[in-house]
């Protein structure tokens, strides 16, 4: 099947939880790749909108403020702040990082959850719920801690396992706990409204299987979601923190964060589209628009399944072209872990290393965590910069502009008779922008750079079969073919790097 030819691409990077610093987790895992995406499309002429904020609701947010003794205004204002100028710092080079907070979020996705209220999309239901009646209030799935029954592990959350993925609903968890109080929870009945997974899985499972180039980790665990059937689930909930349910028997119910957060995306683009004069429209509800979400591995199961069957109930747009979710990044052997404070925080990092943010660009691409988990150390990353960005790359434009300098007073010197290493150099250097886009434009970054890196060994090679130092007495006449090839291959690694 021909592959189709789209207009516009919009991009979207996930949106990270406004409780806490961003670390290299989640560089590895979400913005790097968005990032050399988004790059590879901008310089390859396409018209591309990369979107990403911060998540400011949900129960992550109201534990960070407990903890804080702050409001939870209080806490999502500091941390999109250092959220939003560390990735600025960073070189995440986003149209717009915005945040749903603003009040047309709010309106946004009050509106999308009536319009698929009113064409009768969601199943009302009056369940029983956990209720802690020391704090006085219903809890959230993320409110609800307990021993998870498939892998064991003591800390699952409600929804969701992390350390096995698997999605959870509170009454599965063995010996559950509250949060809050440490208390074990009562079941209590309150009313809340469900999108019909169930209904919808033949619409998903037709969209999903119409993507047969997804990756193998994201494909294995949606194709297992579906296989085991999938169930309605709530998208509202009892917490007073969060968008208000816009319906009148809804008093003291928000709207589910995985409601509203992945709708998050739209409003931003709005936002962005109102700044820059463009209509936003094309970017989510044209065909010949591609839609790609970058995130991480926890977080498949919302967007191939939970943000396109809403999508599907409101009716008006494009589903997601692909979701090229990333595994984990380890440290030092060790899981990333913001309670025990073992992560590499990217502000911090910015702090210690001013100027070198390309460096753990670097190294979180030539190291990312594609399609299995990998580990993150110190050691890797020192000879990395060393052996590879000094050693190879440095070395090699180093010697090709000293070389210059010093023959011709730094200009570019002509081309002269074509010996046949020279024409094989030629042949790659030819080769190489197409053969590197090609794993660009199929989310295989690691691969991409490796081939790059590889066009800068192969200039040291020519250098050093070539030796123009010595050529410079015995055959002068030869020395400036050799350099202006030199130059013309830094020139293109200056730009398949960028």
């Amino acid at each position: 099947m021909a592959e189709q030819q789209f207009s516009r691409t919009t991009v979207t990077a996930a949106l990270i939880y406004a409780n806490g610093p961003i670390h290299i987790g989640h560089l590895a895992g979400c913005y790097v790749p968005a990032d050399i995406y988004v790059r590879y499309l901008r310089a390859t002429g396409h018209d591309v909108a990369f979107i990403s904020g911060t998540d400011e609701h949900g129960v992550p947010i109201t534990i960070r403020a407990q903890k804080e003794g702050i409001t939870p205004q209080e806490v999502v204002d500091k941390y999109y702040v250092q959220i939003r100028d560390s990735f600025a710092e960073f070189g995440i080079s986003f149209d717009i990082y915005s945040r749903t907070s603003k009040p047309a979020h709010h309106r946004m996705s009050q509106d999308i959850f009536l319009q698929i209220y009113d064409k009768g999309g969601f199943v009302e239901e009056t369940t029983e719920q956990y209720f802690d009646p020391k704090a006085g209030q219903f809890l959230a799935d993320r409110y609800i801690v307990g021993t998870c029954p498939v892998c064991g592990n003591e800390n699952a959350y409600g929804d969701q396992c992390e350390r096995c993925g698997s999605t959870l609903s509170p009454t599965e968890l063995i010996n559950p706990r509250s949060a809050l109080s440490g208390e074990t929870p009562v079941l209590k009945p309150t009313k809340n409204w469900y999108l019909p997974l169930d209904a919808l899985q033949p619409r998903l499972s037709t969209y999903v299987e119409s993507h047969p180039e997804w990756k193998t980790n994201v494909a294995g665990q949606v194709r297992s979601w579906l296989s085991e059937g999938l169930k309605p689930r709530a998208m509202t909930r009892d917490l007073d923190w969060g968008i208000r349910v816009p319906l009148s028997d809804a008093e003291g119910k928000v709207l589910y964060v995985w409601f509203d957060a992945p709708i998050g995306y739209i409003t931003f683009t709005q936002e962005w589209a109102e700044q820059v004069g463009k209509a936003w429209e094309p970017y989510w509800k044209s065909a010949d628009t591609k839609l790609v979400h970058f995130i991480g591995k926890d977080n498949i199961v919302f967007h191939c399944l939970i943000f396109p069957a809403m999508l599907l109930a409101e009716g008006s747009y494009i589903l997601p072209d692909n979701v090229p979710a990333n595994e984990f990044l380890n440290l030092e052997g060790d899981k990333i872990s913001t309670s025990r404070n073992w992560a590499v925080w990217l502000h911090e990092y910015l702090e210690e290393f001013p100027g070198r943010a390309d460096v753990l660009r670097y190294a979180l691409c030539a190291n990312a965590p594609e399609s299995k988990d990998n580990d993150f150390t110190w050691k890797d990353f020192q000879a990395r910069n060393n052996s590879e960005l000094a050693d190879n790359l440095g070395n090699f434009i180093n010697r090709a502009l000293v070389l210059t300098q010093k023959n011709f007073g730094g200009a570019v010197p002509p081309v002269g008779a074509l010996l046949d290493l020279d024409r094989a150099l030629l042949a790659e250097l030819a080769a190489a922008p197409a053969r590197i886009g090609e794993r660009l434009a199929t989310y295989r970054f690691r691969d991409a750079l490796a081939e790059a890196m590889n066009l800068s060994r192969a200039g040291n090679k020519y250098l050093a079969e070539t030796e123009p130092w010595k050529l410079a007495k015995s055959q002068p006449e030869r020395v400036p073919t050799i350099l202006n090839l030199s130059l013309q291959l830094a020139a293109t690694l200056a730009v398949v790097l960028e």
